[in-house]
């Protein structure tokens, strides 16, 4: 279709004023015929004479008009074109899928392309993909970097209707241009910016606290002549280690370090791994024990306190997680670094003892005491549970355990604590009735767990102000962080150990009958896979102390049976197992008819260690619209860092997660996908 050109705007006003004074003239000839009706003759002639002129100046002059228009136009944008194709900043017109139509000498000169260049713009800067130009707003801007600097790319559409719009003199009116448009690139080098930007955060302070985990174990296990000789090496292995990264180290406690250092070494130390961790370890001077180090890292901080207050944070989440490893805090992001090595089980029972007296004023103060373990709790949950239920009976303080819902595995032990026997109906509530009786005079006891979403009740965290918790795994980023008493023991065994421990230092008149202490040692016994893991020394004081209180070894493993059809359904899964890589076993629960397959799916990866060459068992289980992950080693993989990439956590030997809005084979593969990248990066030995 051929384009129509017609005057527009203020030109064409102005071609429009003899006809607009010819009107006038006609009006001007009523007043010239009511004074003389000779002069409104002659007045009517000279009007008409002078439409007459106009009208034919009007179409003879129009064409040469409009051509002089046009030259000048013409003219203009030839100055606009040069000066465009000469200004100092590089400039270029793309389409909307981001081909390169043209482009003005800076732009050329920049990317070393010719003018004749009109391939996509996403070949000379990568960043600038063809969907991040369509999905561009009016005014985009994003960082590229090309031949080593730095530049802002600013992108804006161009409509050609609005190209039209704005001359003023002429219009453009043709089919098929609405809603195209074109894409306006301008290039700012922020190279010295982003240079100035990168050095003022590489010399942001680090802050870091280094404590040794075992200081007093370590030296214990050495001649007292050889004592101080261990620690000057451990003193020397720290500063050397940090001295060299222009860090500078302040010794606070015999065992305890504050070092500062600039942000631009962090990223060396991480792509280190924190290597101190492990050279520490090989200092022998006659040492029976090796020595580990804890090292907490603050940083991204507003000021310098703010770091050093995530320093702190992250040195006591590396202390719950049971040491020998590196945490690094920036902001709320959180990197965990090592944390391989066994935890150190501490001999004495100090601790034990302070935090029973402190439970014991702190249920004391309280009108009742609310107690609550994991969602879908288990025998080490619920075992724990009982204890302190006991605990709370023997100061007369009425007491409630949260229990929602009571699987196979429990149902036996539940069956001990019923009316008949002596024990208040209202000993297991639910969610609901666990809200109602909540109240600023009531102590939430919070046991197996250490996160507020894998509670029974997460409601209940919020409406309390005093919160207890114990528990034996390794602390998360989401922790439980407003308890007024905490007591986290990663090299305990059980929770239920950590509470036999607690019994015995809270009162002279405790009394567990044997159904109690049947429940506290059923717990032990799960954890420890009948004393096959994880049991030191205070593992086994506990369980005798259980078994002087009544506990009954037999009775307690018929409690403890399965069923024929959990049993078959662990057959199962050992059968259709899956060996990976050589090393890993991973294999799926088939739900069934199992009323607790989650418990199905932990005891049949326990099954799976027991095969030749496996080191760690990965079981994924469906129920209630969710996977769960059972994962257990012996003693070579650390599978707590395995599922905290999957957004769960636990022990080095036992640890767990779950997964929503995803499938059997996708979780499968997730599994899979993960074992591959920390085997490849290093982070699994195999």
């Amino acid at each position: 279709m051929k384009p129509k050109v017609r005057l527009k705007g203020t030109l064409r006003s102005y071609m429009l004023c003899p006809i607009i004074l010819t009107i006038l003239l006609i009006l001007c000839n009523i007043p010239a015929y009511r004074a003389d009706i000779r002069l409104g003759l002659l007045m009517t002639g000279i009007t008409v004479l002078y439409f007459a002129i106009m009208t034919v100046v009007y179409f003879f002059c129009k064409p040469a008009i409009l051509n002089e228009f046009v030259n000048f136009a013409t003219q203009y944008g030839t100055v606009q074109k040069k000066l465009l194709d000469e200004l100092e900043i590089p400039y270029a017109l793309m389409d909307y899928t981001g081909k390169l139509l043209w482009v003005n000498q800076q732009f050329a000169h920049l990317t070393g392309k010719s003018k004749d260049y009109h391939k996509s713009i996403t070949s000379i800067f990568p960043a600038l993909t063809r969907e991040l130009i369509e999905k561009a707003h009016e005014d985009a801007e994003i960082l590229v970097e090309h031949g080593g600097a730095f530049y802002r790319a600013s992108m804006s559409k161009l409509y050609f209707e609005d190209m039209t719009h704005e001359n003023a003199m002429v219009s453009v009116e043709k089919e098929g241009t609405n809603g195209q448009y074109l894409t306006v690139l301008y290039l700012f080098d922020e190279t010295q910016l982003q240079q100035y930007i990168r050095e003022n955060e590489e010399q942001r302070l680090v802050c870091s606290l280094v404590y040794i985990d075992n200081y007093e174990e370590a030296l214990n296990s050495i001649e007292e002549v050889k004592r101080s000789l261990l620690v000057a090496l451990v003193d020397r292995k720290v500063n050397k280690y940090f001295s060299e990264r222009d860090g500078i180290v302040k010794k606070l406690e015999k065992d305890k370090f504050f070092i500062i250092f600039r942000q631009k070494y962090l990223e060396e130390l991480i792509a280190d791994k924190f290597s101190v961790i492990e050279e520490v370890k090989t200092i022998k001077v006659g040492n029976e024990m090796a020595v580990t180090l804890s090292i907490g890292v603050g940083v991204g901080g507003s000021s310098y306190s703010q770091n050093y207050e995530y320093s702190r944070m992250s040195i006591d989440l590396a202390l719950g997680r049971g040491g020998d490893q590196a945490v690094v805090k920036s902001g709320e992001q959180i990197t965990y670094y090592g944390g391989k090595t066994r935890q150190v089980e501490k001999m004495t029972r100090v601790k034990a003892r302070v935090k029973a007296h402190a439970l014991h004023e702190i249920i004391e103060s309280k009108d009742r005491v609310i107690i609550m373990g994991h969602s879908i709790s288990d025998v080490d949950s619920f075992g724990a549970a009982v204890g302190i239920y006991c605990a709370a009976r023997v100061l007369g303080k009425k007491a409630y355990i949260v229990l929602n819902e009571i699987t196979t595995s429990l149902r036996p032990l539940v069956a001990c604590f019923t009316e008949d026997k002596g024990y208040p109906p209202d000993m297991f509530v639910k969610n609901n009735e666990a809200m109602e009786l909540v109240s600023n005079n009531a102590v939430v006891m919070v046991v197996d767990t250490n996160r507020g979403n894998y509670t029974e009740c997460p409601e209940l965290l919020r409406h309390t102000k005093t919160i207890v918790v114990f528990d034996h795994h390794r602390q998360g980023a989401d922790v439980i962080d407003n308890a007024v008493l905490s007591y986290i023991e990663t090299y305990a065994s059980s929770t239920c150990e950590m509470v036999a421990e607690v019994l015995q230092y809270f009162s002279e008149n405790i009394h567990l009958s044997p159904s109690e202490a049947d429940c506290i040692y059923a717990g032990i016994l799960i954890d420890t896979d009948n004393f096959n893991t994880k049991t030191g020394v205070r593992t086994f004081e506990a369980a005798a102390y259980l078994r002087r209180c009544g506990a009954e070894v037999t009775r307690v493993r018929k409690m403890l049976r399965d069923d024929m059809a959990a049993y078959k359904a662990r057959a199962e899964v050992v059968r259709h197992a899956e060996v990976y890589m050589g090393v890993f076993a991973v294999s799926i629960c088939p739900p069934g008819d199992l009323e607790s397959p989650t418990i199905v799916g932990a005891q049949a990866a326990n099954e799976l260690l027991n095969i030749v060459g496996i080191k760690a068992s990965f079981v994924l289980t469906e129920y209630n619209n969710k996977i769960y992950i059972s994962s257990r080693s012996i003693d070579e993989i650390n599978v707590q860092l395995v599922m905290e990439r999957m957004g769960g956590g636990g022990h080095l030997n036992v640890a767990g997660a779950q997964l929503t809005d995803c499938t059997m084979t996708e979780g499968t593969r997730r599994v899979k996908q993960i074992l591959k990248q920390m085997v490849e990066e290093g982070a699994i030995e195999i």
